[in-house]
């Protein structure tokens, strides 16, 4: 996916710090740090240096840095290969680059994010704290973080 300025029309740059709800059109650049809520129909770019302990709604999301809350997204999530990602996921596609580091539950599918209130409890989880809020209980992960690995 080939970007360019107007994918992102508004960057919330490198000595920024946002807290709070934050809703868009198009598209964000964080390169920054943000903590809150995100609500948009567009794209959202976790920059390599960015911070952000967030839930998401997105159309489409990417990150490069470090992510801590639930990101939902209609269309796609991409964790490249410098993302480290902890919270739950839910997106009708995810591409995974191998070195990434994902921990927290994953609901995948062109149904994903229709169903996804019911089966991985949506946002009903506080930022931060993925399997939290009601619902039944999950096998929690062992061991921290694991890097993807592909093939």
């Amino acid at each position: 996916m080939a970007e360019n300025a107007n994918d992102f029309p508004t960057v919330l740059g490198p000595d920024a710090t946002f807290k709070g709800e934050l809703s868009f059109e198009k598209g964000l650049r964080l390169q920054g740090r943000l903590e809150g809520k995100i609500n948009t129909p567009g794209r959202l770019h976790v920059s390599k240096e960015a911070k952000m302990q967030a839930d998401v709604e997105a159309g489409s999301i990417i990150v490069e840095g470090d992510v801590k809350g639930n990101l939902t997204a209609s269309d796609r999530v991409e964790l490249k290969q410098s993302a480290r990602y902890e919270g739950d996921l839910q997106a009708s596609k995810l591409v995974v680059d191998e070195g990434a580091v994902f921990s927290g539950h994953v609901l995948v599918g062109p149904d994903a994010v229709k169903a996804g209130a019911t089966h991985a409890g949506g946002a009903q989880r506080p930022a931060g704290q993925p399997g939290g809020g009601g619902g039944a209980p999950r096998p929690t992960p062992t061991g921290g973080p694991q890097p993807v690995k592909q093939g």
